[in-house]
């Protein structure tokens, strides 16, 4: 991701801090993410990125309808607003992400523009490890953990692995656990929930 920049505005301006409610102002299409007030555009996915979001889409949805559980699946593009100190107001709120596939099971938190507050699951797919994405990556990893994200998976393609990370009782992540091609990976805000990995990154 690359920070965003207003083409009309002068460069000590495009460095302020938004908030949401500045973006819901703004009149296009580009996909964008705000983190800690600063605006980041959204690269297009590679092919195989879609791909993973697909197949582990399959098995959350079919898991969820096999045993009717309740709460929803949503891919990006999908607004999740999160504010470690529980705002609420539009102007007040500095992050909103689009994570690659995000799992809820509170239905008060989900409106007409989203979703205001944390999932339960959280999964993020990287397109590269270049210095954009990891710095990106550590503020993600502290914003949801902050915001009280149960879950949180993070999809490595080009190495064809995962981590995952679990919110513990003291409100911390642990040190994440990876997971490898031909194993599984369990979905811990499921019992009984666990993901093919060679499904998961089959082409």
């Amino acid at each position: 991701m690359k920070e965003y920049t207003f083409p009309t505005e002068e460069k000590e301006v495009v460095k302020r801090r938004y908030t949401y409610a500045d973006v819901i102002r703004w009149d296009d299409e580009v996909r964008r993410e705000l983190i800690n007030g600063f605006v980041y555009t959204l690269p297009t996915p590679w092919t195989k990125h879609a791909v993973i979001k697909t197949n582990l889409g399959v098995q959350i949805h079919q898991f969820i309808e096999r045993r009717k559980i309740k709460c929803k699946i949503f891919f990006a593009p999908f607004d999740i607003r999160l504010s470690p100190t529980g705002e609420t107001a539009d102007d007040k709120i500095d992050n909103v992400v689009e994570p690659d596939v995000c799992v809820i099971f509170d239905p008060s938190k989900l409106d007409e523009r989203g979703c205001l507050g944390a999932p339960d699951l959280i999964v993020e797919i990287l397109l590269s490890c270049n210095n954009t994405a990891k710095r990106i990556l550590n503020e993600k990893f502290h914003l949801y953990e902050a915001t009280g994200v149960r879950e949180y998976w993070v999809i490595y393609p080009e190495k064809e692995m995962l981590k995952v990370f679990i919110l513990q009782d003291n409100g911390k992540y642990d040190n994440g656990t990876v997971y490898v091609k031909k194993g599984k990976a369990p979905v811990h805000i499921f019992e009984g929930l666990s993901i093919d990995l060679k499904k998961l990154f089959a082409e």
